[in-house]
Formats: structure tokens, C-alpha cells, sequence
């Protein structure tokens, strides 16, 4: 066998130092449940996709249970579009009505879902398809959305039509998958006791999964960073009553608002830290889990 060069010897030396360095956190969470939310421009970029495929291909062969909850906002809106059915919306937010409905559900379980799958199985992981129908793993019910009317300033009741949310999770499938080594990978879509369809926002839908499970880590890939203070700086870690104070004094605004009191809800429904990271980063999810100085904000109880 011929002796390795300089540069061969340099490579194998960060491997092995890089693998070292991640050991420790590779035990840490070992038999743990990790819930992933995954959406977002990552999930259109064809070589983000693989290897977030290998980061969760990689979580399952170190010994940790991960689960993998995905939106499709995007994809929903185009397939819309291409058969020419038009998006209503009220206060900013799309009306899921029974045409709409069907079209969310073939996107989201049937054309990515199966992509999703595809990619972690060619990891060489097994990985499965599922929604909230499957094995009554989820219950919805019609979301009751309220928004403040601008010219009469009178609180105003939207109908939303078919859009959801969570009221019920039932882990005996998922238990079940993971006992079987498989990795589940859900899609958002729910039924209701009515007999309806329900389209739940994916955020939400992930992190009542994440509660019922008593997960571990709860990692929602994002297009941001992660909370930035009032300097523009990522902060790396929060408690909740300091995420409601960064709320409350304007330094968590806009569009992260939302993110962070969906962050605060799984905390209470039983997770023990969720994590706002940036998807659009390769490994994203490796370099949270299995570094010393993460990926994100982890937000802790």
C-alpha cells in the first residue's frame, strides 16, 4: 500500500479531529427524538435537499430517532397557478377551500413527500411517507383566525375554510416506525372529526408532533440565521421569558414573531429546546446537533 502524502495525511487528521469533536454531542443524543421542520428555500435547491437527506440519513445511523415534518407553500402556490385556480386570501392569509384542499394534499403527500423520502432513502436509510390521516396520527379542527378590521377598527372573525389546527396527536404509529428503524416523514395534512381535510400550517403541525413526542430538539430550517439582538448579531440562546421580553420591547419583530411564540408553544406542549437555524446553510442540522457553538438560537424553557 502506498504511504500517504503530506496533504492525504492534513485531511485524514481534521476527519479524525472533526469526529472527535463531535462524539461527545453524538451521545448526547443518542435514543433521542428529534423533530425537524423542513421547508423553506432549502427544500427548492436541489443540492441543499441531499444533504439535508444525509444529515438525517446520518442522525439515524448515531442512534437518535429523527422525524422529519415538511411544508410546501411554494410548490402548493404553483400547482394553483398551473391548473388555474385562483388563491383567495383574507387578512394575508390563503382561503383553503374544498378545491384548494385537495390540491394541498396531492402536493404536500403525495409529489414532495415521496421526494423527501426518495432523497433520505438513497442515503441508505428507510425512510416513509405519511400524513396526519395515517393511523389517525393527528386530529384537526377548523381554525378559528381573527384579525382587527383597519377602517371600522371592530375585531373581525375570518373564514379561512379549510385550514386547521391540531387538537389531538396520537403516537402509536410513530412509535412504532421508530422501533422498526424507519424515519417518518409527515406532512401536514390532517383530518377532523367533521370528516373534513384540513391543511395545518407546518410550524404548528411540527411542533405539536415535537410536544407529543417529548422531543429532544425541535429544529425549524428557516431562511434566517436565527433571532438577532438589536445590533443585528445572532443570539445563540433564550429563555423563554426572554424571548417574550424581546417580544414585548421590538427587538423580535415582523415575520419572527410568529417563529418564536410557535417556538414557545412547543416548549409548553413538552419540548425540551427548539432551535430557529438557517436551512439555506449545508448540514445545518449537523452543525447545530454536533458542534459546540450550534447552528442557530436555541430557546429553552
Amino acid at each position: 500500500m502506498p504511504a500517504m502524502t503530506t496533504k492525504e495525511l492534513t485531511e485524514y487528521e481534521q476527519q479524525a479531529q472533526l469526529l472527535s469533536q463531535a462524539l461527545p454531542y453524538m451521545q448526547r443524543y443518542e435514543n433521542k427524538t428529534v423533530v425537524v421542520k423542513y421547508g423553506g428555500h432549502a427544500m427548492g435547491d436541489p443540492a441543499l435537499g441531499q444533504a439535508f437527506a444525509r444529515d438525517v440519513a446520518l442522525l439515524k445511523q448515531s442512534g437518535i430517532n429523527p422525524i422529519v415534518v415538511h411544508g410546501g407553500g411554494p410548490q402548493i402556490a404553483a400547482m394553483l397557478t398551473k391548473i388555474g385556480l385562483e388563491s383567495k386570501f383574507e387578512g394575508g392569509l390563503r382561503v383553503t377551500d374544498e378545491k384548494t384542499v385537495e390540491i394541498v394534499e396531492m402536493v404536500l403527500a403525495g409529489s414532495i413527500n415521496k421526494q423527501i423520502v426518495a432523497l433520505i432513502n438513497a442515503e441508505g436509510e428507510w425512510a416513509i411517507g405519511l400524513c396526519g390521516k395515517d393511523g389517525n396520527m393527528v386530529f384537526a379542527e377548523k381554525a378559528h383566525k381573527t384579525m382587527i378590521d383597519p377602517e371600522s377598527n371592530i375585531e373581525k372573525v375570518l373564514d379561512l375554510g379549510f385550514v386547521g389546527e391540531v387538537v389531538e396527536v396520537d403516537r402509536t404509529l410513530i412509535d412504532l416506525l421508530a422501533k422498526s428503524e424507519m424515519i417518518p416523514v409527515i406532512a401536514p395534512v390532517a383530518p377532523g372529526r367533521d370528516g373534513h381535510t384540513y391543511n395545518i400550517n407546518a410550524d404548528t403541525f411540527a411542533g405539536a408532533i415535537a410536544g407529543a413526542l417529548s422531543a429532544t430538539r425541535l429544529l425549524f430550517l428557516t431562511d434566517v440565521p436565527g433571532v438577532l439582538d438589536a445590533k443585528g448579531e445572532l443570539i445563540k440562546e433564550l429563555s423563554v421569558d426572554k424571548a417574550k421580553a424581546l417580544i414585548a420591547d421590538g427587538t423580535i419583530a415582523g415575520g419572527m414573531i410568529p417563529k418564536v411564540e410557535t417556538c414557545i408553544e412547543a416548549i409548553d406542549k413538552g419540548v425540551e429546546g427548539v432551535v430557529i437555524l438557517n436551512g439555506r446553510t449545508s448540514h445545518a442540522v449537523l452543525l447545530e446537533l454536533f458542534t459546540e457553538h450550534g447552528a442557530g438560537t436555541l430557546i429553552v424553557r
